[in-house]
Protein backbone atom coordinates (compact mmCIF):
# COMPACT_ATOMS: atom_id res chain seq x y z
CA UNK A 1 0.00 0.00 0.00
CA UNK A 2 1.14 3.56 -0.77
CA UNK A 3 1.81 5.36 2.52
CA UNK A 4 -0.15 9.29 2.56
CA UNK A 5 1.23 12.20 4.02
CA UNK A 6 -0.39 15.69 4.78
CA UNK A 7 1.63 18.48 3.21
CA UNK A 8 -0.86 21.54 3.91
CA UNK A 9 -3.23 23.17 5.97
CA UNK A 10 -5.99 25.56 5.76
CA UNK A 11 -8.49 26.83 7.88
CA UNK A 12 -11.35 29.56 8.68
CA UNK A 13 -12.89 28.90 11.73
CA UNK A 14 -14.23 31.22 14.58
CA UNK A 15 -10.82 31.02 16.22
CA UNK A 16 -8.72 32.42 13.55
CA UNK A 17 -8.40 32.98 9.23
CA UNK A 18 -6.18 31.15 9.06
CA UNK A 19 -4.47 27.55 10.74
CA UNK A 20 -1.56 29.21 12.79
CA UNK A 21 -3.81 31.65 14.58
CA UNK A 22 -6.49 28.47 14.62
CA UNK A 23 -3.98 26.70 16.35
CA UNK A 24 -2.36 29.23 18.71
CA UNK A 25 -5.72 30.31 20.19
CA UNK A 26 -6.84 26.32 20.22
CA UNK A 27 -3.49 26.25 22.66
CA UNK A 28 -4.32 28.96 24.47
CA UNK A 29 -7.73 28.07 25.50
CA UNK A 30 -9.70 31.09 23.70
CA UNK A 31 -13.23 30.70 23.55
CA UNK A 32 -14.49 31.61 19.33
CA UNK A 33 -18.09 31.53 20.79
CA UNK A 34 -20.12 34.36 21.26
CA UNK A 35 -23.24 36.68 20.75
CA UNK A 36 -24.79 36.35 17.26
CA UNK A 37 -23.87 39.01 14.66
CA UNK A 38 -25.13 37.69 11.26
CA UNK A 39 -28.60 38.75 12.31
CA UNK A 40 -30.84 39.52 15.42
CA UNK A 41 -31.78 36.85 16.86
CA UNK A 42 -33.64 38.13 19.98
CA UNK A 43 -36.69 36.23 18.68
CA UNK A 44 -35.07 33.03 19.27
CA UNK A 45 -34.46 30.84 22.13
CA UNK A 46 -30.40 30.42 20.98
CA UNK A 47 -28.24 33.55 20.98
CA UNK A 48 -25.04 32.24 20.54
CA UNK A 49 -22.72 30.58 17.94
CA UNK A 50 -19.11 30.31 16.95
CA UNK A 51 -18.90 32.59 14.03
CA UNK A 52 -16.45 33.52 11.59
CA UNK A 53 -14.64 36.59 12.60
CA UNK A 54 -12.90 39.51 10.00
CA UNK A 55 -12.85 37.27 7.14
CA UNK A 56 -12.09 39.36 3.97
CA UNK A 57 -13.32 37.75 0.91
CA UNK A 58 -12.00 39.73 -1.69
CA UNK A 59 -8.23 38.20 -0.53
CA UNK A 60 -9.90 35.49 -2.31
CA UNK A 61 -12.34 36.88 -5.32
CA UNK A 62 -13.13 39.88 -7.52
CA UNK A 63 -16.43 41.99 -6.35
CA UNK A 64 -17.99 40.53 -9.27
CA UNK A 65 -17.19 36.85 -7.84
CA UNK A 66 -18.47 37.05 -4.80
CA UNK A 67 -22.25 37.65 -6.02
CA UNK A 68 -22.39 33.98 -7.09
CA UNK A 69 -21.18 32.26 -4.56
CA UNK A 70 -22.65 31.26 -0.71
CA UNK A 71 -20.22 31.70 1.93
CA UNK A 72 -19.57 28.25 2.84
CA UNK A 73 -17.98 28.29 -0.87
CA UNK A 74 -16.21 31.29 -0.32
CA UNK A 75 -14.77 29.55 2.97
CA UNK A 76 -13.89 26.21 1.13
CA UNK A 77 -11.83 28.09 -1.58
CA UNK A 78 -10.22 30.25 1.08
CA UNK A 79 -8.96 27.25 3.27
CA UNK A 80 -7.77 25.45 -0.05
CA UNK A 81 -5.80 28.30 -1.38
CA UNK A 82 -3.95 28.41 2.13
CA UNK A 83 -3.38 24.76 2.49
CA UNK A 84 -1.96 24.76 -1.67
CA UNK A 85 0.62 27.85 -1.16
CA UNK A 86 1.18 26.05 2.14
CA UNK A 87 1.83 22.75 0.83
CA UNK A 88 4.07 24.09 -2.36
CA UNK A 89 2.53 21.70 -4.65
CA UNK A 90 1.17 23.86 -7.51
CA UNK A 91 2.69 23.15 -10.87
CA UNK A 92 4.25 20.00 -9.37
CA UNK A 93 1.93 18.01 -10.21
CA UNK A 94 -0.19 16.36 -12.74
CA UNK A 95 -3.62 18.02 -12.85
CA UNK A 96 -5.17 14.34 -13.60
CA UNK A 97 -4.12 13.27 -10.63
CA UNK A 98 -5.18 15.60 -8.48
CA UNK A 99 -8.40 14.88 -6.68
CA UNK A 100 -10.93 16.80 -4.76
CA UNK A 101 -12.91 15.76 -2.04
CA UNK A 102 -14.73 18.46 0.06
CA UNK A 103 -17.88 18.66 1.35
CA UNK A 104 -20.52 19.86 3.63
CA UNK A 105 -23.34 18.88 5.70
CA UNK A 106 -25.99 21.51 4.37
CA UNK A 107 -24.27 23.77 1.70
CA UNK A 108 -25.88 27.08 0.99
CA UNK A 109 -28.85 27.30 3.35
CA UNK A 110 -28.41 30.66 3.58
CA UNK A 111 -28.60 31.65 -0.02
CA UNK A 112 -31.52 29.53 -0.35
CA UNK A 113 -32.96 31.06 2.51
CA UNK A 114 -31.94 34.78 1.04
CA UNK A 115 -33.40 33.85 -2.75
CA UNK A 116 -36.87 32.54 -1.00
CA UNK A 117 -37.82 35.24 0.58
CA UNK A 118 -37.01 37.58 -2.40
CA UNK A 119 -39.47 35.33 -4.60
CA UNK A 120 -42.26 36.27 -1.47
CA UNK A 121 -41.32 39.71 -2.11
CA UNK A 122 -42.03 39.46 -5.77
CA UNK A 123 -38.21 40.17 -6.05
CA UNK A 124 -35.95 38.64 -8.80
CA UNK A 125 -34.46 35.07 -7.71
CA UNK A 126 -30.61 35.21 -8.29
CA UNK A 127 -29.55 33.15 -11.49
CA UNK A 128 -26.66 31.93 -9.13
CA UNK A 129 -28.98 30.60 -6.46
CA UNK A 130 -28.78 26.94 -7.28
CA UNK A 131 -24.90 27.00 -8.53
CA UNK A 132 -24.61 28.56 -4.92
CA UNK A 133 -26.78 26.56 -2.44
CA UNK A 134 -25.92 22.83 -3.92
CA UNK A 135 -23.35 20.82 -1.49
CA UNK A 136 -20.95 19.89 -4.37
CA UNK A 137 -20.07 22.89 -5.83
CA UNK A 138 -17.46 23.80 -3.28
CA UNK A 139 -15.45 20.70 -4.60
CA UNK A 140 -16.79 22.28 -7.66
CA UNK A 141 -15.41 25.49 -7.33
CA UNK A 142 -12.18 24.65 -6.41
CA UNK A 143 -11.75 21.95 -9.09
CA UNK A 144 -12.22 25.14 -11.40
CA UNK A 145 -9.93 27.24 -9.65
CA UNK A 146 -6.87 24.85 -8.89
CA UNK A 147 -7.66 23.22 -12.32
CA UNK A 148 -7.59 19.49 -10.31
CA UNK A 149 -9.12 16.98 -13.28
CA UNK A 150 -8.53 13.99 -10.96
CA UNK A 151 -11.57 12.11 -8.54
CA UNK A 152 -13.82 14.80 -7.30
CA UNK A 153 -15.99 13.46 -5.45
CA UNK A 154 -18.41 15.70 -2.09
CA UNK A 155 -19.50 14.00 0.63
CA UNK A 156 -22.51 14.73 2.86
CA UNK A 157 -22.38 12.91 5.63
CA UNK A 158 -23.87 15.11 8.31
CA UNK A 159 -21.16 16.10 11.30
CA UNK A 160 -19.47 13.29 9.93
CA UNK A 161 -18.99 14.56 6.51
CA UNK A 162 -15.16 16.14 6.34
CA UNK A 163 -13.69 12.82 8.26
CA UNK A 164 -15.32 10.71 5.52
CA UNK A 165 -13.75 13.12 2.70
CA UNK A 166 -10.09 13.09 4.33
CA UNK A 167 -10.92 9.46 4.39
CA UNK A 168 -12.05 8.79 1.26
CA UNK A 169 -8.98 10.61 -0.06
CA UNK A 170 -6.18 9.05 1.83
CA UNK A 171 -7.96 5.58 0.02
CA UNK A 172 -8.18 7.49 -2.89
CA UNK A 173 -4.37 8.13 -2.93
CA UNK A 174 -2.98 4.83 -0.99
CA UNK A 175 -4.54 2.94 -3.86
CA UNK A 176 -2.85 4.60 -6.77
CA UNK A 177 -6.16 6.14 -8.23
CA UNK A 178 -4.30 9.97 -7.52
CA UNK A 179 -1.69 11.22 -6.21
CA UNK A 180 -2.78 14.01 -4.20
CA UNK A 181 -5.87 15.60 -3.12
CA UNK A 182 -7.50 18.09 -1.41
CA UNK A 183 -9.67 17.18 1.43
CA UNK A 184 -12.04 18.26 3.61
CA UNK A 185 -15.54 20.48 4.65
CA UNK A 186 -17.34 23.96 4.90
CA UNK A 187 -20.24 25.04 6.20
CA UNK A 188 -21.67 28.46 6.41
CA UNK A 189 -25.47 27.93 8.22
CA UNK A 190 -25.45 30.52 10.76
CA UNK A 191 -29.03 32.00 10.40
CA UNK A 192 -32.68 32.24 11.43
CA UNK A 193 -34.15 28.94 9.90
CA UNK A 194 -30.88 26.53 10.77
CA UNK A 195 -30.24 28.18 14.23
CA UNK A 196 -34.94 27.27 14.70
CA UNK A 197 -34.50 24.04 12.92
CA UNK A 198 -31.61 22.79 15.54
CA UNK A 199 -33.60 24.57 18.63
CA UNK A 200 -36.56 22.59 17.91
CA UNK A 201 -35.02 19.25 17.26
CA UNK A 202 -33.29 19.83 20.77
CA UNK A 203 -29.88 20.23 19.41
CA UNK A 204 -28.94 23.30 20.56
CA UNK A 205 -28.14 24.67 24.52
CA UNK A 206 -30.33 27.61 25.12
CA UNK A 207 -27.18 28.44 28.05
CA UNK A 208 -26.92 32.33 27.23
CA UNK A 209 -23.26 32.38 28.72
CA UNK A 210 -21.05 31.67 25.97
CA UNK A 211 -18.19 30.67 28.46
CA UNK A 212 -20.42 27.52 29.41
CA UNK A 213 -22.44 26.60 26.75
CA UNK A 214 -20.07 24.26 25.52
CA UNK A 215 -18.71 22.32 27.94
CA UNK A 216 -18.17 18.74 26.81
CA UNK A 217 -17.69 15.94 28.95
CA UNK A 218 -19.01 18.49 31.67
CA UNK A 219 -22.22 17.08 33.88
CA UNK A 220 -23.61 20.48 33.58
CA UNK A 221 -23.69 20.27 29.47
CA UNK A 222 -27.04 20.85 27.80
CA UNK A 223 -26.43 20.82 24.02
CA UNK A 224 -24.13 21.86 21.50
CA UNK A 225 -23.25 25.50 19.65
CA UNK A 226 -23.48 26.40 16.36
CA UNK A 227 -20.25 27.05 14.64
CA UNK A 228 -18.91 27.98 10.60
CA UNK A 229 -16.13 27.50 8.85
CA UNK A 230 -13.40 25.29 6.60
CA UNK A 231 -10.94 22.90 6.96
CA UNK A 232 -8.53 21.60 3.98
CA UNK A 233 -5.89 18.89 4.69
CA UNK A 234 -3.80 18.52 1.45
CA UNK A 235 -3.16 15.26 1.20
CA UNK A 236 -0.24 13.45 -0.89
CA UNK A 237 1.70 10.21 -1.42
CA UNK A 238 4.22 10.23 0.50
CA UNK A 239 7.22 9.71 -1.67
CA UNK A 240 6.00 12.05 -4.27
CA UNK A 241 6.23 14.38 -1.07
CA UNK A 242 9.97 13.37 -0.30
CA UNK A 243 10.71 13.59 -3.76
CA UNK A 244 9.59 17.00 -4.06
CA UNK A 245 11.19 18.05 -0.47
CA UNK A 246 8.06 18.98 0.78
CA UNK A 247 7.34 19.82 4.40
CA UNK A 248 5.23 17.02 6.07
CA UNK A 249 3.14 16.97 9.07
CA UNK A 250 1.65 14.05 9.53
CA UNK A 251 0.88 10.87 7.70
CA UNK A 252 -3.08 9.56 7.46
CA UNK A 253 -2.98 6.07 8.80
CA UNK A 254 -6.00 4.58 9.01
CA UNK A 255 -9.89 5.26 8.45
CA UNK A 256 -13.34 3.90 9.04
CA UNK A 257 -16.16 4.59 8.58
CA UNK A 258 -19.75 2.67 9.94
CA UNK A 259 -23.15 3.41 10.61
CA UNK A 260 -25.58 2.87 13.58
CA UNK A 261 -28.52 1.52 12.00
CA UNK A 262 -30.59 3.06 15.03
CA UNK A 263 -31.86 6.43 14.97
CA UNK A 264 -31.90 9.83 13.22
CA UNK A 265 -30.37 11.84 15.83
CA UNK A 266 -29.48 9.62 19.03
CA UNK A 267 -26.20 7.76 19.27
CA UNK A 268 -26.74 4.00 19.38
CA UNK A 269 -26.50 3.53 23.71
CA UNK A 270 -24.28 0.61 23.47
CA UNK A 271 -21.81 3.02 21.26
CA UNK A 272 -21.31 -0.32 19.04
CA UNK A 273 -21.30 1.65 15.97
CA UNK A 274 -18.62 4.22 17.16
CA UNK A 275 -16.78 1.46 18.98
CA UNK A 276 -16.28 -0.51 16.01
CA UNK A 277 -15.72 2.50 13.82
CA UNK A 278 -12.62 3.11 15.82
CA UNK A 279 -11.28 -0.11 16.13
CA UNK A 280 -11.43 -1.23 12.53
CA UNK A 281 -9.80 2.50 11.74
CA UNK A 282 -6.36 1.49 14.37
CA UNK A 283 -6.53 -1.80 13.16
CA UNK A 284 -5.86 -0.32 9.55
CA UNK A 285 -3.54 1.88 10.67
CA UNK A 286 -1.28 -0.98 12.85
CA UNK A 287 -0.68 1.46 15.88
CA UNK A 288 -0.89 1.11 19.67
CA UNK A 289 -3.05 3.12 21.12
CA UNK A 290 -1.80 3.90 24.67
CA UNK A 291 -0.20 7.36 26.28
CA UNK A 292 1.21 8.39 23.22
CA UNK A 293 -2.18 8.77 21.78
CA UNK A 294 -3.98 12.21 21.66
CA UNK A 295 -7.62 11.93 20.45
CA UNK A 296 -9.71 14.43 19.49
CA UNK A 297 -13.15 13.68 20.12
CA UNK A 298 -16.16 14.61 18.36
CA UNK A 299 -17.05 16.10 21.89
CA UNK A 300 -20.41 18.28 20.90
CA UNK A 301 -21.58 18.82 24.35
CA UNK A 302 -24.81 16.72 24.32
CA UNK A 303 -25.75 14.57 26.91
CA UNK A 304 -26.21 11.13 24.79
CA UNK A 305 -23.40 12.18 22.60
CA UNK A 306 -20.39 12.60 25.53
CA UNK A 307 -21.57 9.90 27.08
CA UNK A 308 -21.67 7.35 24.06
CA UNK A 309 -18.23 8.04 23.02
CA UNK A 310 -16.74 7.51 26.47
CA UNK A 311 -17.97 4.05 26.39
CA UNK A 312 -16.91 3.92 22.96
CA UNK A 313 -13.41 4.55 23.74
CA UNK A 314 -13.26 1.88 27.08
CA UNK A 315 -14.52 -0.49 24.40
CA UNK A 316 -12.42 -0.10 21.73
CA UNK A 317 -9.12 0.78 23.67
CA UNK A 318 -10.01 -0.79 27.22
CA UNK A 319 -10.67 0.14 30.34
CA UNK A 320 -6.85 0.98 31.17
CA UNK A 321 -5.98 2.12 27.82
CA UNK A 322 -8.74 4.81 27.62
CA UNK A 323 -7.61 6.05 30.85
CA UNK A 324 -4.25 6.50 29.40
CA UNK A 325 -4.68 8.64 26.54
CA UNK A 326 -5.09 12.01 26.23
CA UNK A 327 -8.38 13.59 24.70
CA UNK A 328 -10.10 17.00 24.24
CA UNK A 329 -12.82 18.32 22.60
CA UNK A 330 -12.15 21.48 20.52
CA UNK A 331 -15.66 22.39 20.11
CA UNK A 332 -15.43 23.81 23.50
CA UNK A 333 -13.34 26.54 21.79
CA UNK A 334 -15.17 26.92 18.20
CA UNK A 335 -18.54 25.73 18.74
CA UNK A 336 -19.83 22.35 15.89
CA UNK A 337 -18.96 23.34 12.41
CA UNK A 338 -21.23 20.42 11.12
CA UNK A 339 -19.82 19.64 8.02
CA UNK A 340 -16.31 21.00 8.49
CA UNK A 341 -15.94 19.81 11.85
CA UNK A 342 -13.77 17.21 11.47
CA UNK A 343 -11.53 18.62 8.54
CA UNK A 344 -10.66 21.02 11.59
CA UNK A 345 -10.30 18.83 14.24
CA UNK A 346 -8.22 16.94 11.79
CA UNK A 347 -5.86 19.83 11.67
CA UNK A 348 -5.58 19.79 14.99
CA UNK A 349 -4.62 16.40 14.96
CA UNK A 350 -1.99 17.14 12.94
CA UNK A 351 -0.56 20.34 14.99
CA UNK A 352 -0.73 18.08 17.79
CA UNK A 353 1.41 15.96 16.78
CA UNK A 354 4.00 18.50 14.60
CA UNK A 355 4.37 20.50 18.52
CA UNK A 356 3.26 17.91 21.22
CA UNK A 357 1.03 20.20 22.63
CA UNK A 358 -3.03 19.04 23.53
CA UNK A 359 -5.29 21.26 23.28
CA UNK A 360 -7.62 21.28 25.80
CA UNK A 361 -11.82 21.13 26.77
CA UNK A 362 -12.51 24.28 28.48
CA UNK A 363 -15.63 24.68 29.74
CA UNK A 364 -15.09 21.40 31.89
CA UNK A 365 -15.21 22.39 35.76
CA UNK A 366 -17.49 19.89 37.24
CA UNK A 367 -16.98 16.19 34.91
CA UNK A 368 -20.22 14.00 34.32
CA UNK A 369 -19.07 10.67 36.41
CA UNK A 370 -19.59 8.55 33.14
CA UNK A 371 -17.25 10.53 31.17
CA UNK A 372 -14.26 9.77 33.45
CA UNK A 373 -11.61 10.13 31.19
CA UNK A 374 -8.85 12.19 30.32
CA UNK A 375 -10.39 15.46 28.73
CA UNK A 376 -7.82 17.31 29.34
CA UNK A 377 -9.81 20.33 31.15
CA UNK A 378 -9.37 23.41 31.13
CA UNK A 379 -5.73 24.39 30.14
CA UNK A 380 -3.71 22.70 27.00
CA UNK A 381 -0.43 20.32 28.56
CA UNK A 382 2.65 19.09 26.57
CA UNK A 383 3.12 15.64 25.59
CA UNK A 384 5.41 12.97 23.68
CA UNK A 385 2.46 12.19 20.92
CA UNK A 386 3.13 9.55 18.55
CA UNK A 387 -0.52 9.08 17.09
CA UNK A 388 -3.31 10.76 17.07
CA UNK A 389 -7.09 10.43 16.50
CA UNK A 390 -10.06 12.11 15.49
CA UNK A 391 -13.67 10.78 15.64
CA UNK A 392 -17.17 11.89 14.36
CA UNK A 393 -20.60 11.12 14.55
CA UNK A 394 -23.60 12.91 12.28
CA UNK A 395 -27.34 12.75 11.93
CA UNK A 396 -28.34 9.51 10.80
CA UNK A 397 -25.91 7.32 12.74
CA UNK A 398 -22.72 7.92 10.55
CA UNK A 399 -19.75 7.40 12.07
CA UNK A 400 -15.87 8.59 10.88
CA UNK A 401 -12.75 7.88 12.59
CA UNK A 402 -9.29 8.97 11.27
CA UNK A 403 -5.36 7.85 12.39
CA UNK A 404 -2.45 10.07 12.23
CA UNK A 405 0.73 9.27 12.64
CA UNK A 406 4.11 11.72 13.83
CA UNK A 407 6.16 12.92 10.81
CA UNK A 408 9.52 10.87 10.83
CA UNK A 409 12.26 12.96 11.94
CA UNK A 410 14.94 13.59 9.38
Amino acid sequence: MRRVAVTGLGAVTPLGNTTDETWKNLTEGKNGIGRITHFDSSDLKVHLAGEVKGFDPLQYFSRSELRKYDLFIQYAVAATEQAMEDSGIKGKISPERLGIYIGSGIGGISTTLENYKRLLNGKHVSAHMITSMIVNMAAGVVSIRTGAKGPCVPIVTACATSTHTIGEAFHCIRDGYADAAIAGGSEAAINPLTVAGFSSCMALTTNPDANTACRPFDKNRSGFVLGEGAGILLLEEYEHAKARGAKIYGEVLGYANTSDAYHITAPQPEAEGITRCIQLAVKEAGVNVGSNTYINAHGTSTVLNDKSETLAFKQAFGEETAHQVKISSTKSMTGHLLGATGAVEALACLKALQTGTVPPTIGLTEPDPDCDLNYTPGKAMKADLKTAISTSLGFGGHNGCLVFGKAEEE
